[in-house]
């Protein structure tokens, strides 16, 4: 009972401390605002246009900036504001969803490799090393011409061949925890090795594994912008970014329609911006050796 007396106040003083760190950092509160405007943005899209990103009407195309079309149309008489919002949502999905797949693979086997070590160890290393030979646009266009275009495809590719960076940090923690007493304590009395890797020991990597989650999933956003933009990412029927950017990309569009493709290219920008900004802030509010 005392113990857990006497830790309560230190958790609360490092959590409190992180907080305030994080609170100074002007840029780091500059990214947390652009995320939340860019996530309020595209999550209450039904409330900000009343048109469907799909809808095709030829007699509207084209169309500049009005009360009712805000950012114009394109050359399928699609509203604009509406397919960036709703592309928005697709995007930061499928972010999202690739970080956190990645990552979960990354932190299983980042753990299983620090605490068993010995042969499981050097073998999951070994094939980690193996997979990042491999460039992941290769791969992208060898399955795009096998398979198809396809999400579930895509990833598959990007969990499959992105752990290796956060699997080594994870590895190198466990590595560090291994010492420590409290796991000597739990081997003591009986507790299994699944309950001291992932009840014990994972839960001291979390932050590591959270600010990569983070800055992940701007990673995830521009390169699916970039492989559809290549025409070896998403199918074109998904409205995310990276496909309002690929409808634009000839040369005339660019010349004459410049909002079809700088309104999806700021919006990945303010992205990726704010991603970082609010990543290196949380990176520096969770290192415990930052002054």
């Amino acid at each position: 009972m005392k113990k857990t007396k006497q830790n309560k106040p230190v958790k609360s003083s490092l959590t409190k401390r992180s907080i305030q760190k994080f609170m100074k950092n002007r840029l780091a509160i500059v990214g947390l605002i652009g995320l939340f405007l860019l996530l309020t943005a595209c999550i209450c899209a039904p409330l900000l246009t009343s048109y469907d990103p799909g809808f095709i009407d030829l007699t509207q195309k084209s169309l500049p900036m009005s009360a009712e079309h805000p950012l114009g149309t394109d050359r399928l008489g699609r509203d604009l504001l509406a397919r960036v919002l709703y592309g928005g949502r697709w995007s930061l999905l499928i972010g999202i969803a690739a970080s956190l797949g990645t990552n979960l693979l990354a932190a299983i086997l980042g753990c299983v490799s620090g605490y068993y070590g010995g042969k499981v160890d050097r073998t999951l290393v070994t094939v980690q090393e193996f997979m990042s030979l491999f460039p992941t646009t290769l791969i992208f266009i060898l399955l795009a011409g096998i398979t198809g275009r396809s999400i579930n495809i895509v990833l598959a590719i990007w969990i499959l061949t992105g752990w290796g960076g956060t699997m080594r940090i994870v590895r190198s923690r466990i590595l560090s925890l291994k010492q420590e007493p409290f796991v000597e304590s739990c081997r003591a009395n009986g507790i299994s090795s699944f309950s001291i890797m992932f009840h014990h020991m994972v839960p001291n990597t979390m932050g590591p594994i959270i600010l990569n989650v983070t800055m992940n999933v701007g990673g995830y956003v521009l390169s699916e912008a970039g492989l559809t933009y290549l025409g070896i990412g998403l199918p074109a029927d998904i409205p995310t970014w990276g496909n309002i950017l690929n409808g634009a990309k000839r040369m005339d569009i660019l010349l004459n329609e410049p909002l079809l493709w700088m309104v999806p290219g700021a919006a990945i920008l303010l992205l990726t911006l704010s991603i970082n900004f609010f990543g290196d802030g949380l990176r520096d509010a969770l290192d415990s050796t930052t002054k």
